[in-house]
């Protein structure tokens, strides 16, 4: 690589450059420019970065096949028009370092980046300009390209793609169908092709839940079964409408106060056809898994929170008066029972139309907290439930909130008691967890306690709280009290005796029984969008479902005139979604042979939520150009399949922001573990290892109304902050451009150059922690490259200046030490120490002075080689090597240099220290105790003394008791 003249530069007070004479042969932001440009177009060129498959299109250097491997993998990066701001890059950097050093130890290693593209921005600019969603979506992706190119990031460029690919989502509607013709089954505990399923109903091997024989249903009824079982399928399900934005919107775009997240609207709750995951059939391997995955305990720990597994009973509670109804409710607290004076039900749940009665019974007249000033209960519960449709789940869960509720006007029985207990609708108890029913006990619950205080409803203690206890719900331990009748006796038992023997009785009377429940609910999977992968799914006269067979896919998405869904009134709850598909009626309405002939069908009009794309992703990043299978098992197993320390398989290491820590991550291991059961792939989770980088901060300056000003035009002065003038407030926050404080990538590559910013980012602090940008502080990692030039090469001629002559002990010993320092840190992804080290390696060879050991240059080249890669590079070439630094040996420390040559020890008497002396790191014991007696400072502090006991810690102690 040929040398480069460079811009003059200096820094001003501030650190940024200064148009100021400087040696032409300088490191300089316009030098790193160059040198960056050019070792870029090397890489690709060269296919640096190819990471060999075993097998198949990518199969290359069966050599480098048969090192270790290395998965490493970012969570994929969504192309946003507004491009790349500091904090984005700063897990894309640390993979990079943390892959380079991966080869430079010998290990095949697979990096690559894709593009999770289907999404919601694009599809708001769609509506608001008419530009097709795949038009500024691949634009912004070029644009991320370009920003990502500039890092020098060693991505293996041939596996990239985007979600919007169709080649890409054929394969995503292919393990959509795959979910959708499977169940699972308990006694395996793993799922199966719903073809066995079929079979076990035909031969009468398992009957139909009616009984009746499979060949007498109706084609309707074999499908409305089949859908029971199914991992993937459509249903009525409870969702959040908001007719504002014409759509139904996942949990996580809905603000506290029932509002969208977009636009403000109001969002009700409605029941609406929807594709559904069964996600909930997995939920005691989804735990049990993490167990072995090498996750942050704070996540799986959220994972697990999030799955809720919680053991307790069903009971079954009669509604007075309705032969053979009941309610089922789920508790924790089955010792409980004799304590539950009211029961609640959820506005949603579908049994309280069926016990309502036409009047109000006697108990409820003058009442108005139970009847809400209602003539009849169904007037009182049909107003109840519109104002709960206008709350999102967690305003209904909000603790301490007023309680509000209405009385149905129906009774249930207390299995244990016999007395007749109300049945209220309220909305604090949720149909997304239990049964939708609570059985309430006030004695033992909070929330009950509240609703019953407000009600007027009574109060019986089961569990004796301490003495002087009064006035609350008591939650604790305790025996039993109140808890008796003719058949079973609780009282003096403990919680969980007392639970066992409950349910002991339960279960005999046939009217309960222990079980687990789980917080999780299944995967709602539809969206009421364009920009989405299209469901290959086609509806027949008799609204059976029915999936494309392979050849008929990918199923694209059809050309439509309006991209956005139709809107209603805000305040509109009885409304329908009319998605932008349904509206081609060309696309919607298609004949089709599924092999029983020409038919008309009818195609799904909703899309999938755009996290169908990333449950998948790592497989394809394996063998990206496969259009015959999901992916080549071979080249699965090579990269993913299990092996010691990783008995599921999985990723390597993968890198993300913890805000992904449940609904992603649950989805992914999900999907893989239904791809496993299935026999497509041998890994049961998707990421072994898991690692969440910090966020870069940036501070924000707010005007008196509250609103951003632009960060970079803002003073400092005495301590204070202004702009235009006038006084504004600092506050710590995100970076972004909506808070005008963005920075981006480009404006510090080309200030400083790609390498400096890599550093800067790799050094601001432990990777994990959060921390703010400073730009005045990138100076610091800017010398630190110009030092390491000029330890290299001559300013003023560009003359190489390294000798080739033996380095002294000190300049070895500091060499060494960082060689093992660094080393152990890269390992580790401590990056921000193992520049330290480097720092104080390149500190040493500059403060030495004359020019430096060939062997000690080439080896510092080789130790920040992962971190600044571009000037590794071009170093490299200069110290005349003609091969890349990507794949060369990371140094190897000799130990003799890494010990210290001395060590100190302390020297105490009495407990206070009277000397140190520099010893020997291997020192014995008696060698120690010898010197350390010896010495004039220690024979003076005592004095003449006589010694009774001397204790020794060698090297680094000698303890001195005198008589």
């Amino acid at each position: 690589m040929s040398e480069t003249n460079s811009s003059p530069v200096a820094f001003g007070t501030g650190g940024a450059p200064t148009a100021e004479v400087a040696a032409p042969h300088r490191y300089t932001a316009a030098m790193a420019a160059d040198i960056e440009a050019r070792w870029q177009d090397f890489w690709d060129a060269d296919g640096t970065y190819e990471a060999p498959n075993p097998s198949g299109d990518l199969a290359g250097d069966q050599a480098v096949v048969a090192r270790p491997k290395k998965f490493i993998m970012d969570m994929f990066p969504y192309p946003s028009g507004a491009g790349l701001h500091v904090g984005h890059p700063l897990g894309y950097i640390a993979t990079d370092v943390y892959a380079r050093h991966q080869r430079m130890t010998g290990h095949n290693v697979l990096h690559t980046l894709g593009f999770d593209a289907f999404g919601l921005p694009a599809e708001q600019y769609a509506v608001q300009t008419g530009t097709h969603p795949r038009v500024s979506t691949e634009a912004n992706i070029e644009n991320m390209k370009v920003q990502l190119r500039r890092l020098g990031l060693g991505h293996d460029k041939r596996r990239s793609f985007a979600t919007i690919d169709p080649d890409y989502y054929k394969w995503t509607q292919w393990i959509f169908l795959q979910i959708f013709n499977s169940w699972y089954d308990k006694a395996a505990e793993k799922a199966r092709p719903i073809a066995d399923l079929v079979a076990q109903f035909e031969s009468g091997e398992r009957a139909t839940p009616s009984g009746r024989p499979w060949d007498e249903l109706s084609a309707v009824e074999r499908a409305d079964v089949l859908s029971e079982y199914r991992l993937a399928y459509a249903s009525d399900a409870p969702v959040n409408w908001c007719p504002g934005l014409g759509t139904v919107l996942a949990n996580e775009e809905v603000t506290a106060d029932g509002r969208s997240e977009r636009g403000n609207f109001p969002v009700f709750k409605a029941n609406l056809r929807q594709w559904n995951m069964r996600i909930t059939a997995y939920a005691d391997r989804l735990l049990d898994d993490l167990d072995a995955l090498d996750w942050p305990e704070a996540i799986k720990l959220q994972q697990r929170n999030w799955i809720g597994r919680s053991e307790g009973a069903r009971v079954d509670f009669l509604v007075d008066g309705h032969d053979g109804e009941r309610i089922t409710v789920f508790t924790t607290r089955p010792d409980t029972l004799f304590g539950a004076t009211y029961m609640v039900l959820a506005p949603e749940h579908d049994l309280i139309d069926a016990i309502l009665p036409a009047e109000w019974p006697q108990e409820a007249q003058g009442k108005d907290a139970w009847t809400a000033g209602a003539a009849t209960p169904a007037e009182a519960v049909a107003a109840y439930r519109k104002q709960a449709q206008t709350k999102s789940d967690v305003e209904r869960q909000t603790e301490h909130k007023d309680k509000t509720g209405v009385f149905s006007g129906a009774y249930a029985l207390n299995p244990v008691t016999g007395a007749r207990v109300p049945v209220f609708v309220a909305d604090y108890v949720l149909m997304g967890y239990g049964t939708g029913a609570i059985m309430a006990v006030p004695g033992q619950d909070e929330r009950d306690w509240e609703f019953a205080e407000a009600f007027g409803l009574p109060v019986v203690r089961t569990v004796q709280p301490p003495e002087g206890w009064e006035g609350e719900a008591y939650t604790g331990q305790g025996p039993a009290i109140n808890s008796a009748n003719d058949e079973i006796s609780l009282n003096g038992l403990g919680v969980a005796e007392a639970k066992s023997k409950i349910i002991e009785w339960l279960t005999e009377r046939g009217i309960g029984e222990g079980t687990i429940n789980f917080r999780l609910r299944d995967w709602l999977f539809s969206r009421q969008r364009y920009w989405g992968e299209p469901f290959p799914i086609v509806y027949d006269e008799d609204g059976i479902a029915h999936a494309l067979p392979e050849s008929m896919l990918p199923l694209e998405l059809p050309e439509v005139d309006d991209y956005s869904p139709r809107t209603f009134d805000p305040d509109d709850a009885d409304t329908q979604p009319e998605t932008p598909l349904s509206r081609n009626e060309q696309w919607v309405n298609v004949e089709l042979d599924l092999g029983d002939g020409p038919k008309t069908y009818r195609r799904e009009t909703n899309t999938m939520p755009n996290w169908a794309g990333s449950c998948w992703y790592e497989l394809r990043y394996l063998d990206p150009h496969n259009a015959g299978k999901l992916v080549d098992p071979e080249i699965e197993r090579y990269w993913m399949g299990p092996r010691e320390g990783q008995p599921h398989g999985g990723v390597d290491l993968y890198v993300g922001g913890a805000e992904h820590a449940v609904l992603h991550l649950l989805y992914a291991r999900f999907w893989s573990k239904v791809l496993f059961d299935l026999g497509y792939v041998s890994s049961a989770e998707p990421f072994h290892k898991l690692f969440n980088q910090g966020m870069i901060q940036a501070y924000v300056y707010r005007d008196d109304r509250g609103f951003p000003v632009p960060a970079a035009e803002a003073e400092e002065r005495d301590g204070k902050f202004f702009f235009d003038g006038e006084p504004v407030k600092r506050e710590l926050g995100k970076m972004g451009k909506s808070l005008k404080n963005a920075v981006t990538p480009d404006e510090i590559a080309a200030e400083y150059g790609a390498d400096t910013l890599r550093l800067y980012e790799m050094a601001m602090g432990p990777l994990d922690v959060s921390r703010p940008w400073d730009t005045r502080a990138v100076v610091g990692q800017y010398r630190l490259l110009q030092r390491l030039w000029r330890n290299v090469v001559d300013e003023t001629t560009g003359e190489v200046t390294v000798v080739d002559a033996e380095p002294d002990e000190a300049t070895l010993r500091a060499l060494h030490k960082a060689i093992d320092g660094v080393g152990q840190d890269m390992a580790a992804m401590r990056f921000n120490t193992a520049i330290a080290k480097i720092t104080e390696l390149n500190n040493h060879l500059t403060k030495a002075g004359g020019p430096v050991a060939r062997s000690v240059a080439e080896q510092l080249v080789l130790l920040i080689a992962p971190l600044a890669p571009h000037i590794a590079e071009e170093l490299w070439r200069l110290l005349g090597h003609t091969d890349s630094v990507v794949h060369q040996d990371f140094p190897v420390a000799d130990p003799a240099y890494v010990v210290d040559e001395t060590v100190t020890c302390v020297v105490q008497i009495k407990g206070k220290v009277r000397a140190r002396l520099e010893v020997s790191p291997s020192i014995t014991d008696a060698d120690l105790e010898a010197l350390a007696l010896g010495d004039a400072t220690v024979v003076s502090a005592l004095g003449g003394a006589g010694i009774r006991k001397v204790i020794v810690r060698a090297p680094k102690l000698v303890n001195i008791v005198p008589v």
